[in-house]
Parts: C-alpha cells; structure tokens; sequence
C-alpha cells in the first residue's frame, strides 16, 4: 500500500528530466498511469500484468466516474468518498475487472446510498445473467435504434503538400430504445462479408482492428461475419473500427508566414473545401501557432472571424465551409517586441478541426439492421453518417524576410 508514495515523486523527476512515460517502474513494481483533469488514476503491478487491459480499465473508471459525477475532478472525488470506495469494490476484485456497465452499476450504487430500501438493495439479476449488459422487463411506447457511424480522419501534409500519412478511424455507436430482450442484426458492406457470399458487387470496404463491445456474439462473426447482438438499453459503442487507406485532406490549407525580425509577422492562410458541392463543413477551425512573444494582433478574414488565443499562442480561425471547391483567406498581423527572445521555439503544425455530416470518407454503409423479439413488434432503425477531422494537419509553409 505504501508504494503508491514514490508515483508522483518519480514522475515529477521523469517529467523534469523529459522522459515522461505512460509506465514508471520503481525496483519491481510498475506505475501504470493516465491524467484526468487534475487527477492521476494509477494502477500498480509487481507481475507481468496485461498493459492494455490495465489501461482499459483505468479510462472504464473515469466512464464510471463521470455517469456518476457529472464531472471528474479532485473536489468530486472528495465529496463522494464513500460512493467511491462502493464502486470500486464492485469495479474490482483481487486486480481483476468485474462490473463496470455504468447503467448496470446504477441499478444497485446510488447516490442516496444510505437512504436505499431494503427491497431495492439486492444486485440485481442482471450482474449474475449471461446478458450482464441489460436488464430485463425494459418497455417503451415507441421502438426506436438510432445507429451513428462516425468516422475520424488523421492526415498529415508537409509544407510541399505531400501527404506524409493518412488513416481513418471509426465507430458506431447505437441509441437502443426497444422494449423486452431483442436480438439484433447489423449489415455493413464488408468486403470480407461479400467475398464469403460472392455478393463482390458496389463499393465494399476492408475493416482493421475491428473491436466489438462485450454483447456482439464473436463466435458468430468468426465465421460467417454476421454482427449478432442483444443491445444495452440506452446509448452505447457497438464497434470501433481502423481503415488504413490514403486520404487526401477534405479541408486544404495553405500558409505563408512572413517573420520580420524586431518588428512584426504577418500571417495568410487560404482555407478550401475538398469535398462534394452538396457537402457542409461545420463548426471548421483552423488553428495557426504564433511566436509566444507576439502581441496587438490584427484580423481580416473573408468569412467567419478570427482571434488570438495568447495562453495556447494560437490564432483559432473559425468558419462554415457551406460547399466543396469553394476557398477563403484570413489575414494575421501581430507586432514583436524589439528584443530578440533568446529561446529557439520549434514550428508547430497548423491543425483544422471540422465534421461534415450525412458522409463518410470510407465509404461504409449500413446495408440493414434487423430486429427480432419474441413479441413481434414493429421497430424503427435510424441511421446517421458524420465526418469529422481526427487530428488534420498542415506543416508551416514559411517565408523569412
């Protein structure tokens, strides 16, 4: 128990020294770590543990935490010690995961611990069911699944415009609002899939790391790629998905800085929508680094508007691409002092952030999503698509005068 005391010290010393690491090993116990806000969750080892189910587990807590708290921070930790020590002990027994379905756990943990009935203290069935993931006698008037599926892509461009690497990754997620205990489907267009049925017709896509949550029956898509599934009540992640593909940027950027030493920089960046003309781009930000000693900035933009930032030393340009092809500029003029700071700052990447609805750049679809229970009712699938930028990235083009 006494171990947990060298954490911070020697991550202060990593951190001072530059090495920081998401594993710290103090003699033979090993520190493993993520940040929440101001919160360190840290998980210890003296064996050779699973990493990656360590850090599942860590990032399951803060899930846990925050259904719970709202908010995840030292002070709610605090004002809910009890609740905290109640939770983990159902979280966790002797170093291994055990319930951690937040809407399960809510069923028998409340808030109102000490104000529980009798009755209502029981676990219940469903923590000891082979379905541990939904409860049973869930009714609602109208039988509803909203399916999202949203992709993220990662793109980086030199300052020649070269693509340097690109990748898209995915997930859908699911709004299940359906009464009893329902069986469901789901049909994508997996080229796996196609060239097992011999359907290799239309567009078709090629899945990687492909992670299902705990209700999809994994036997079944072994063999015949069928996603089979009784869905938790409410809102979930069914699947995540990566697709290693070249992808050039939806959202082109170009930029010349020009820095004028003792005196000023002015800053030019054109932004331009590779997309369809039918498409929207919302909620676009570029986001253009400046020197840190940079000040009384001034703005022109052609649309959207502009501002400085000083704590991150950023411009955020924020703008609504209403249809592909089109291009905008937005023009920086920030003063410098007249003495030269000593200190040689890299040149960070300029980053846009953005999604475009009803699209997705794989190309995936969902062809159909079948609903079977026992009573026979009618259920109505919604499907959504989203685009949105995963970290897009543009190095400087820079000009010195």
């Amino acid at each position: 128990m006494a171990e947990i005391d060298n954490f911070m010290p020697l991550l202060m010393q990593h951190e001072e020294e530059g090495l920081l690491c998401p594993v710290i090993a103090h003699g033979n116990v090993h520190f493993m770590w993520i940040k929440h806000s101001n919160l360190y969750l840290v998980a210890t080892t003296n064996k050779n543990s699973n990493a990656s189910l360590v850090y599942s587990f860590l990032y399951k807590l803060v899930e846990v935490f925050t259904e719970y708290f709202k908010e995840l921070e030292e002070e709610s930790i605090q004002d809910n010690f009890v609740l905290v020590y109640e939770l983990l002990d159902e979280l966790m027994d002797f170093g291994f995961p055990q319930t951690t379905d937040s809407k399960i756990l809510q069923e028998y943990i409340t808030q109102e611990g000490t104000k529980l009935e009798v009755a209502k203290s029981k676990v219940p069935t469903t923590v000891t069911n082979a379905v541990s993931w939904r409860s049973e006698g869930i009714k609602y008037k109208k039988n509803e699944v909203f399916i999202d599926v949203i992709e993220s892509i990662n793109v980086l461009v030199n300052a020649n415009g070269s693509v340097m690497s690109s990748d898209i990754v995915g997930s859908i997620k699911l709004k299940t609002m359906l009464s009893g205990m329902p069986e469901l489907r789901l049909g994508l267009n997996d080229r796996v899939l196609f060239a097992l049925t011999g359907r290799d017709k239309g567009k078709t896509v090629v899945m990687e790391d492909v992670k299902f949550h705990q209700c999809v029956r994994l036997s079944r898509f072994d063999s015949d790629r069928t996603i089979s599934f009784i869905p938790p009540d409410g809102e979930s992640e069914l699947m995540s998905y990566r697709i290693n593909t070249h992808v050039k940027p939806l959202i082109w950027i170009e930029s010349v800085i020009e820095k004028f030493s003792h005196s000023r920089v002015e800053i030019m960046v054109k932004a331009k929508g590779q997309f369809k003309k039918q498409s929207v781009a919302n909620n676009v930000e570029v986001r253009v680094p400046v020197p840190s000693d940079a000040d009384s900035p001034k703005f022109k933009t052609s649309t959207g508007h502009a501002k400085y930032v000083p704590e991150k030393n950023l411009v955020v340009w924020t703008i609504n691409l209403n249809e592909g092809g089109k291009e905008f500029l937005m023009r920086a003029h920030f003063g410098l002092p007249s003495v030269e700071n000593d200190e040689v700052e890299g040149k960070p990447p300029i980053t846009v952030k953005f999604e475009i609805p009803y699209f997705t750049v794989s190309g995936i679809q969902v062809r159909y999503m079948k609903i079977i229970e026992k009573s026979g009712y009618q259920a109505l699938p919604w499907v959504r698509y989203i685009t949105q930028s995963g970290g897009t990235l543009t190095a400087f083009h820079k000009v010195s005068t």
